[in-house]
């Protein structure tokens, strides 16, 4: 069976979006509007997963949407929504929880990470969390998903738990007019990009993250030009210059980083930024990474501002892209539950 081909990507609303979520996978959705047709979520009930402040999440919610078009986004052709607004995501999961394995489950790194040592205090809901994953990918039967490394292996469930599907109720599915049997599609990654991975300014062995408790660790994409300039210009180098070709990066995180940061910038290859800077000092390096930052990121981080302080207009965003989800996800849902055996109305 041939799937109209749809991307699905989500952002965890929580606050602090950084350039590492901008070079990762914002700069990615952009492109791949010219594509498919593409589906961006902001993954609300995802964050809850952990403790969040009702307050700060609504405001986050806002912030994240209005990073989406103030990146290039454009809400009318594609569809921009906020998950907690299509009750079929938490529905579908459900169906999936009773689908996925236990093993499945405990194989998980990323739940490991993030319970720690602690984990009989950790919400179910974090244990669960990538059958909700594979549900909002599914529901809409997305065919592609661009994601980052670390999201490689929640992709891998999602397509196991399609083929369990697919393969436990066979039958059901081409008595439902699905004739060879398939109804959720293998969702293949999209990982594209030279900057997937972009590490903290203070440790080059580290991802940048919103959790750092140093501020100067990231530049968001909410901050001024004053305060880009002065976390590049604090971002830790070493003490040997620039290299002109890039095995001479090797061993060398922090300068392997900022040579990544500007080449993602610029549109660049790594190699094309060390032919141009090679053999300099990082002062005069730093000085153009801070013009072409803040010639990038400057205008985003206002218009951000802008849509974020217009709550209404953000709000009617959301609403109008959960109403179109909505058709999409409801036709997914009607079809699961004749196939799953539910009585409907």
């Amino acid at each position: 069976m041939a799937f109209n081909e749809r991307v699905f990507s989500g952002v965890q609303p929580t606050g602090n979006l950084h350039l590492g979520n901008y070079l990762g996978a914002i700069v990615n959705f952009v492109k791949l509007q010219a594509t498919h047709d593409c589906i961006y979520c902001v993954v609300d009930l995802h964050a809850i997963t952990v403790w969040q402040d009702p307050a700060e999440l609504r405001k986050s919610i806002r912030e994240v949407a209005s990073a989406f078009i103030a990146a290039g986004i454009d809400p009318k052709a594609h569809i921009v929504f906020n998950q907690s607004q299509v009750p079929e995501h938490a529905e579908l999961a459900w169906v999936f929880n009773c689908v996925a394995r236990l093993g499945w489950l405990n194989r998980m790194t990323q739940f490991k990470e993030k319970a720690g040592k602690d984990r009989e205090n950790a919400s179910v809901g974090l244990y669960a969390y990538p059958s909700l994953m594979a549900a909002d990918i599914l529901v809409y039967r997305a065919t592609h998903v661009p994601i980052g490394e670390d999201q490689k292996q929640h992709l891998e469930l999602t397509r196991d738990i399609a083929q369990k599907f697919n393969n436990d109720f066979r039958t059901q599915i081409e008595a439902a007019g699905f004739a060879d049997g398939l109804f959720f599609p293998m969702a293949e990654p999209l990982i594209t990009g030279p900057a997937t991975r972009v590490m903290s300014l203070r440790d080059g062995t580290k991802k940048m993250s919103k959790s750092d408790p140093s501020d100067n660790s990231r530049i968001n994409l909410a901050d001024d030009a004053d305060t880009i300039a002065q976390k590049i210009r604090k971002a830790k180098t070493d003490p040997e210059p620039l290299p002109s070709e890039e095995k001479g990066l090797e061993g060398r995180a922090e300068a392997d980083n900022l040579v990544g940061i500007y080449a993602a910038l610029a549109g660049e290859q790594k190699a094309a930024v060390l032919s141009q800077f090679g053999g300099g000092q990082f002062s005069a390096f730093k000085a153009a990474l801070i013009d072409l930052a803040v010639a990038k990121l400057g205008p985003i981080g206002a218009e951000m501002k802008r849509l974020t302080d217009d709550v209404t207009y953000i709000d009617g965003i959301l609403a109008d892209g959960s109403a179109r989800a909505r058709v999409l996800a409801a036709e997914t849902m009607r079809s699961v539950k004749e196939i799953v055996g539910f009585v409907g109305r």
